[in-house]
């Protein structure tokens, strides 16, 4: 799978900005790996302000803890790429945040980090409505550091798109 040019992550980013003003949605991100480059992508779109609220770059078990609420018994059980991580940082930006809809990612960029459980290119992520069931999701992503967390944005991006279907 290629990843992903600017000026496709644009046009995505653009879409769900639409999308969400319309359905009057505010969007908060809890990212990991990706270290804040979902929040970029929709904040560099005029108008992000109508609906999107913050972004969390909880990078540390520290500050995933601190910031989104992730218990360490969580995190010392399962790891920060894990699915149960993810789904509670999904939920602990809704808590943190007073936006409507969030997205969060946890992953292995590379190029060092891996393991045979989780290679390089692992990342989690998750969708959640306010008042609604989160829904999470694993991929396995080829390429460089920069490759797995453009790939990362874009499904992130097309995840939410999904969301409000």
């Amino acid at each position: 799978m290629a990843a992903p040019d600017d000026l496709a992550l644009q046009t995505l980013s653009e879409q769900l900005g639409e999308r969400l003003r319309l359905s009057r949605h505010m969007l908060v991100t809890a990212e990991s790996c990706t270290g804040g480059w979902i929040a970029k992508a929709v904040t560099d779109i005029p108008g992000s302000s109508d609906w999107f609220d913050c972004g969390l770059a909880a990078y540390s078990y520290e500050a995933k803890q601190a910031l989104l609420g992730v218990r360490p018994e969580t995190l010392e059980r399962f790891g920060a790429v894990s699915r149960e991580t993810v789904l509670e940082m999904v939920s602990g930006a809704l808590v943190h945040s007073g936006a409507t809809l969030s997205v969060a990612v946890t992953g292995i960029a590379g190029p060092g980090g891996g393991t045979a459980d989780k290679p390089v290119g692992t990342v989690w992520l998750a969708w959640k409505r306010r008042g609604g069931y989160p829904k999470a999701e694993v991929f396995h992503f080829d390429g460089d550091r920069e490759a797995v967390r453009r790939q990362t944005v874009e499904a992130a991006l097309r995840g939410l798109g999904l969301l409000l279907d």
